[in-house]
């Protein structure tokens, strides 16, 4: 494993002294995966403005609309589906140093700095707030013109998004140990992520993904569930599972061959697994539409 930080992902900025990016990102097939498991320490905005998608921050499920907006907190572990066949969005990534004063001010001492420590974090999912939609609007419009001055117009935004984000959508926070028992431990399962995600049409059991982070069966397992709230068994059948609905969806393959495809070796196991997850059978699932 010569990645120990497979999943940071790396956050170059076009403008090294305005570290802020947006992105706009589009897909057309339900069932696509928008990206794959992955972290990183800056905040990061995802705005939607038409379509559907599953959005999911350290193994929570969320899904969101047009007008919706999902906050990923620094260090999240996240994932995302399409869920429609015309998805727009907008990532919007801050490095919150942006932010910061160069003397400790108020502002400084008792946001700014607890929030790039993740001691204060904030909801996932945003609805129905037409304040949060006008912050949204107005930094893509201002990052999109450039008209002079627009770095002031982009920072006054954020700091006014913060500001809406702390009164309303505050939740419980780290401690700094428990930040960074977190991030150490992000750390060390980034490789282990990465190869599920490479490998998960092979057999993938605890004690060869143990193995691989150099643990025991009995403390992999552990801090793996400490991660993603999820055994490796379920994690791995989440991940199969999506792969196999947007074949179901998108290729002529029957069902035989894609649940070789996403590693299933049963196809009956398979059709249960995906009645579990899916609520439909893939048989069901096909017959719902024409490829």
């Amino acid at each position: 494993m010569d990645r120990p930080l497979a999943l940071l992902e790396p956050m170059d900025m076009p403008d090294r002294f305005f570290p802020m990016k947006i992105h706009y990102c589009t897909a057309k097939e339900y069932g696509k995966t928008l990206f794959t498991h992955h972290w990183h320490n800056h905040m990061e905005f995802l705005y939607f403005t038409k379509g559907s998608a599953l959005i999911e921050l350290n193994s929570v499920p969320y899904e969101v609309q047009a007008g919706e907006m999902v906050v990923v907190n620094s260090n999240d572990l996240h994932y995302g589906v399409c869920l429609s066949d015309d998805l727009v969005y907008y990532a919007m990534i801050v490095d919150i140093k942006l932010l910061q004063s160069q003397t400790p001010d108020a502002v400084e001492t008792k946001f700014i700095t607890p929030i790039t420590q993740n001691q204060i974090m904030f909801a996932s999912k945003i609805s129905g707030d037409p304040e949060i939609t006008e912050c949204a609007t107005s930094l893509i419009r201002e990052m999109d013109e450039q008209e002079l001055g627009y770095e002031l117009s982009i920072k006054s935004y954020l700091y006014r998004l913060l500001a809406i984000l702390l009164r309303r959508y505050g939740k419980d926070t780290l401690s700094p140990e428990e930040s960074l028992y977190r991030l150490k431990n992000l750390e060390r399962f980034t490789p282990i992520f990465q190869y599920i995600e490479e490998h998960y049409q092979e057999e993938l059991s605890v004690d060869l993904l143990a193995g691989l982070a150099g643990l025991s069966r009995f403390h992999f397992s552990r801090l793996f569930k400490e991660l993603t709230a999820r055994t490796v068994t379920e994690y791995v059948n989440t991940l199969r599972i999506n792969k196999s609905e947007y074949l179901l969806r998108n290729s002529r393959m029957n069902i035989s061959e894609i649940a070789l495809s996403s590693g299933f070796k049963d196809i009956y196991y398979f059709s249960r697994a995906f009645k579990k997850y899916k609520h439909v059978s893939p048989s069901e699932l096909r017959k719902s539409f024409s490829v």
